[in-house]
């Protein structure tokens, strides 16, 4: 072995190590007690798939499992929106746009808990005396519905993760040669035909980056959802991360929950890949 084969082992070992006792190590771990009925001390009895079988009939767990759908795929699709235009914004020629990155990026350096409980106020007091003030009945009793849980937590993942997304546009939308845009206006093309042939084309990496980036943090929201609406009204939003803990603390059961979570692991991750392929397969079209 080489000084530099060695070097590089050397640098990988503590990453390869880390990664194994945090990831890979409890995950088979999980996955076998899975199997049996762990309480999260002992597992004295082979359950086989039985976990697996009472999951599909759980009600609680699939509600939770479809309002997420819908979640990260309103999320999804608002983010990369909204990312994609402040990038837009912020790599114009104006005197403001660094002042505007740092107001834009600001939320995401804020944790999700007390996002949370900010916007938990912000749509509980402040909405509710504009409402009052205004005379508009539909501001006020916000997240005390189903409707309205789930648009305040799209907006706050939104609030919280556009400046993250469009640092990652920002990057590629610089790299785009001046002289194919120039080029373009003298040959007469308007701003959205500039945009669609060469501005969008050239960003599609960045759009499978934020995509798998937006959806596996959509999927896998926790911390919000604890603090905005903690499932209310009647566990009605209460998404898939929080209906696992609550099975594992709550109800203790471990084995149970550890199953649920392989289930949600694999949904994620078989979408997350799919939509890689595509956006990849996409990006070689374009």
């Amino acid at each position: 072995m080489s000084n530099r084969d060695l070097s590089f082992w050397l640098f990988l070992t503590p990453v390869l190590l880390g990664l194994s006792l945090v990831v890979i190590i409890p995950f088979v771990y999980g996955l076998v007690y899975s199997f049996t009925d762990w309480d999260g001390l002992t597992a004295n009895v082979f359950l086989g798939l039985e976990n697996y079988i009472n999951l599909f009939k759980d009600s609680e767990f699939i509600n939770a499992l479809w309002f997420t759908i819908k979640f990260s795929v309103v999320s999804v699709i608002l983010l990369n929106i909204l990312g994609l235009v402040l990038a837009l914004l912020v790599t114009r020629k104006i005197q403001s746009s660094n002042f505007l990155r740092t107001i834009f990026f600001m939320p995401n350096l804020i944790g999700g808990l007390i996002l949370g409980f900010i916007w938990q106020f912000i749509f509980i007091s402040v909405f509710d005396d504009i409402g009052k003030a205004l005379g508009i009945s539909a501001l006020s009793g916000w997240l005390s519905t189903t409707n309205t849980g789930f648009w305040g937590l799209v907006i706050l993942m939104c609030w919280q993760m556009a400046g993250y997304i469009m640092i990652i546009y920002i990057a590629y939308l610089q790299n785009i040669p001046s002289e194919l845009i120039e080029a373009a206006e003298i040959d007469g093309a308007n701003s959205w035909q500039r945009f669609r042939n060469i501005t969008f084309p050239l960003v599609a990496p960045a759009f499978t980056i934020s995509m798998f980036l937006t959806l596996s943090n959509s999927f896998k929201i926790y911390d919000q959802n604890l603090s905005l609406t903690d499932g209310g009204p009647f566990n009605s939003t209460q998404m898939v991360a929080m209906e696992i803990v609550r099975t594992a603390f709550t109800e203790n059961e471990m084995a149970y929950a550890q199953a649920k979570g392989i289930i949600f692991f694999l949904i994620v991750a078989i979408i997350a890949i799919t939509q890689v392929y595509y956006n990849k397969k996409r990006e070689v079209d374009m």
